[in-house]
């Protein structure tokens, strides 16, 4: 039933076990990932080198006919990108992690659009959060540079619907499937950055959201981007987690100022500390977007 590679790539994706590091290691091992459907479980196990209760569980779902159908209708009802696609984002190949599957909802050809910038922060904004956000992307917005966010409450939504009233462009990376929208009251949000710009997540339709989910895809938006700019942040925000996935990419780091008095200030001021890049107007990322331009020219 499952007749190409990309097919069982997408299949292999789903199976209870198969972590992207397995199924990395089985790409290497068959390129045309069809040699494992005839393995018994003993024999996946050798030759993933892996454990037999894992193994087990592989083997279970390569045989599971209403997964196989899963796979196939869903191939058929949304825009399914994999790591041996010729359109898969370049900028992704470079990072340590990549995903080896994306379901897309909405216009690809932004993973290939440049500048790119992510942006992101509390969920829990300060009453200035908004005007702040908007001072610092409305610039790069209307020069137009792709904002990439997460689609969680506070500084993520505010990036995406001032890009959409801008008239810009945006891609939100989700930490759960597209039948279970999170957070619900974003719904709507959803649809309306699916239809102007691009909805990405690493989980298939099916997939409700899972703590763990959304420090795992924050790798996806820092890696999407030239850049990570942080608006606000508590001294112990999740955002840090993107932080950090963007320095271990070797993507700048940038952090809004405010006062020290104001919680959702401390995380940047700490991330400045440490040694962000200040952003007090749109022009500081530009000018290192265009010096980053023209080294590369002189390469």
């Amino acid at each position: 039933m499952l007749h190409n590679k990309r097919q069982r790539l997408v299949h292999l994706h789903r199976c209870q076990g198969m972590t992207r590091r397995v199924l990395r290691r089985l790409l290497h091992l068959d390129s045309s990932l069809s040699q494992i459907y005839l393995l018994s479980i003993t024999s996946i196990s050798n030759y993933l080198s892996i454990n037999k209760n894992q193994a087990e569980s592989i083997y279970k779902d390569l045989h599971n006919l209403r997964l196989i159908n899963e796979t196939i209708t869903d191939l058929h009802a949304y825009n399914v990108i994999t790591i041996v696609d010729e359109n898969y984002p370049p900028m992704l190949k470079t990072i340590k992690d990549p995903p080896v599957v994306l379901y897309g909802y909405g216009d690809q050809s932004l993973l290939l659009k440049c500048p790119s910038i992510s942006v992101i922060g509390t969920r829990n904004p300060s009453k200035d959060a908004y005007k702040k956000t908007r001072y610092i992307i409305r610039p790069l917005i209307k020069d137009n540079w792709v904002i990439v966010s997460g689609m969680a409450k506070g500084i993520d939504s505010f990036a995406h619907r001032i890009t959409l009233t801008e008239d810009g462009k945006t891609i939100a990376v989700l930490g759960s499937g597209f039948q279970h929208i999170y957070p619900r009251e974003n719904k709507l949000l959803f649809h309306q950055i699916g239809e102007n710009g691009l909805v990405l997540t690493e989980y298939a339709p099916n997939v409700p959201p899972k703590k763990y989910h959304f420090p795992e895809r924050n790798r996806i938006i820092s890696g999407l981007s030239f850049a990570t700019l942080v608006i606000e942040a508590t001294e112990k925000s999740g955002t840090m987690i993107t932080v950090d996935q963007a320095l271990d990419q070797g993507r700048e780091v940038y952090a809004v100022p405010d006062s020290p008095h104001l919680p959702q200030s401390r995380g940047c001021l700490k991330l400045i500390q440490e040694g962000a890049k200040i952003v007090l107007s749109h022009e500081d990322i530009q000018l290192d977007w265009n010096q980053q331009l023209v080294s590369l020219r002189n390469i």
